[in-house]
């Protein structure tokens, strides 16, 4: 018995040994690698983004002026016309006849003054007789020249360049001025128009951000703006606001603007929708990558580098993103040196090597830079 407990400690004793003779020989651990930035101020792009509504240069619906059966349609849903095309016939076989009646009372009193003109002239009857038949003379030619009118208002051409719109009525519908729809609608779609609208604060942003004494001033200074499609594409061509309403609505609160496309392709049509992208340049702020931001509990915090390279995280507060980067409006400094990748794998008082890197080298973004925006709408040198 006395044997086997000595055998029992021996082994404790070894095993106890070896132990720590592992513990001594695990290495310690080393200090990994991490991309980091220091901050520094500069100019960034924010986009401001609003709901367009797109619509033709000219929208021209086509109404009868007179009442008619349609006759014959020259033209089909989105066929491309040209001013002065023939669009709709309308049947004006009763306004033939009305013409017909009006030319024979034309000739009847004409008769009349023929036969009293002598007879004033040897003073047989007197002249208010030959001025009476003149003046029923005059209404008669008046009828007959509105009648002929209305004849040629049976005939429709395009008042415009343009593309038709849909087709609401057949041949042999009963059309009148007063009809609630149109014929058709001709829009020129050369030029597409966007309008959009801005809010009290919205507005009060672009009239602090783009300076003149007067809208005209303001707009000339305004950059370029883009056209996101219903498709999250971007428009290929870029648009100038041009117009903007010098009132507030005051059941809405928001004040319209207009923006305008070229459409070489007739890509945009008329009731189209879209968004607007108004780039507006912050001087001097703040950018830190989306990449090295993350959220704890609904707040933003990022890893900031200390005392021997020891990271904390700290709480920021951002103001909207530039490009692939948040622009930051509190928590950090410039100097402050952050990690921009690999947040998930730290903690606090966790020692890293940092690696600086550019910030060209953490995105590469296909918008233009701040200082891209301001040479593109720089005065032209004078030669």
């Amino acid at each position: 018995m006395k044997k086997n407990s000595i055998f029992t400690l021996f082994v404790l004793l070894i095993l106890a040994s070896c132990g720590k003779k592992e513990e001594h020989q695990m290495p310690a651990p080393t200090a990994a690698p991490f991309p980091v930035q220091t901050i520094s101020t500069e100019d960034a792009v924010v986009y401001q983004e609003f709901t367009a509504n797109l619509e033709g240069q000219q929208n021209v619906e086509i109404r009868p002026k007179v009442t008619g059966f349609i006759q014959k349609i020259y033209v089909d849903e989105g066929q491309v016309v040209r001013k002065g095309q023939l669009l709709f016939k309308l049947e004006t076989q009763t306004l033939n006849q009305d013409a017909s009646a009006a030319k024979a009372m034309i000739q009847a009193a004409q008769v009349e003054v023929d036969r009293l003109k002598p007879l004033v002239d040897r003073k047989i009857i007197s002249n208010v007789q030959l001025e009476t038949a003149k003046a029923k003379l005059a209404q008669a030619k008046s009828a007959y020249g509105s009648i002929a009118s209305n004849i040629g208002f049976g005939t429709i051409v395009s008042p415009v360049n343009g593309v038709i719109g849909s087709l609401p009525f057949r041949e042999g519908s009963l059309v009148n001025s007063t009809s609630e729809m149109p014929l058709t609608t001709v829009s020129d779609t050369k030029i597409i128009r966007a309008y959009f609208s801005m809010n009290e604060k919205q507005l009060l942003l672009f009239n602090k951000t783009f300076k003149g004494a007067t809208t005209a001033e303001k707009l000339k200074s305004v950059p370029e703006v883009s056209l996101l499609l219903v498709d999250n594409s971007e428009y290929d061509q870029k648009g100038k606001i041009v117009t903007m309403n010098g009132l507030v609505n005051p059941t809405t609160g928001t004040t319209q603007f207009r923006a305008e496309f070229k459409n070489p392709e007739a890509i945009l049509r008329s009731g189209n929708s879209g968004i607007i992208r108004l780039p507006i340049v912050q001087k001097d702020v703040v950018v830190v990558p989306q990449n090295a931001v993350f959220e704890v509990q609904g707040k933003q915090m990022i890893f900031v580098v200390g005392e021997g390279n020891k990271v904390q995280s700290k709480i920021i507060t951002t103001n909207g993103t530039s490009d692939l980067n948040f622009i930051v409006t509190e928590g950090l400094s410039e100097g402050d040196i952050v990690v921009v990748e690999g947040a998930s794998k730290l903690k606090n008082d966790t020692e890293i090597v940092p690696q600086q890197v550019n910030q060209s080298a953490i995105a590469k973004t296909v918008a233009p830079t701040a200082k891209e925006l301001v040479k593109t709408n720089a005065a032209p040198a004078k030669k």
